[in-house]
């Protein structure tokens, strides 16, 4: 999970570096399958090395479709959609911080998820470290968040 437009260049390598470690796992990526932004990066990176794509789609307009997604659930729901992103998942890897991010960690806690926060916001960081507790793990890189992913899922 991740900004869109407002991702930067580093929230975009990280996305990168995740997709594709991802799929190099043999597990299957879901995102919110959008074409910018984190969504874009990930989904590209997973689809180059040879994983499957799954995106949880905030509108029915196939132009806002990553082309690296292979499997689009049109849900036509906006931001609603963030719900089935993270009941989807088994874990959850915020890369990069904005609203609709936020949203997903939230929701996630709320559904006793286990979230990997991969920012540069310090604030964000705290505050849901400070409500989430033992179900919020920091990573410094990428290659931090799949080594906690591999340590969550056993």
């Amino acid at each position: 999970m991740g900004p869109g437009s407002n991702a930067t260049p580093k929230d975009i390598d990280n996305a990168s570096t995740i997709g594709r470690k991802i799929a190099e796992e043999g597990w299957v990526l879901l995102s919110g399958g959008r074409n910018e932004g984190v969504m874009d990066a990930v989904n590209k990176a997973a689809k180059q090395a040879g994983g499957l794509t799954v995106g949880i789609m905030p509108t029915s307009d196939p132009t806002t479709f990553s082309h690296a997604v292979d499997i689009a659930v049109i849900t036509d729901m906006k931001s609603a959609r963030n719900n089935i992103n993270v009941l989807s998942s088994d874990v959850v890897i915020a890369c990069g911080m904005e609203s609709g991010t936020a949203s997903e960690v939230a929701l996630a806690l709320k559904a006793n998820k286990k979230v990997i926060l991969l920012s540069d916001n310090e604030e964000s960081k705290i505050f849901f470290k400070k409500i989430g507790k033992y179900n919020i793990l920091i990573a410094n890189n990428a290659d931090e968040v799949i080594e906690l992913v591999k340590n969550l899922l056993g």
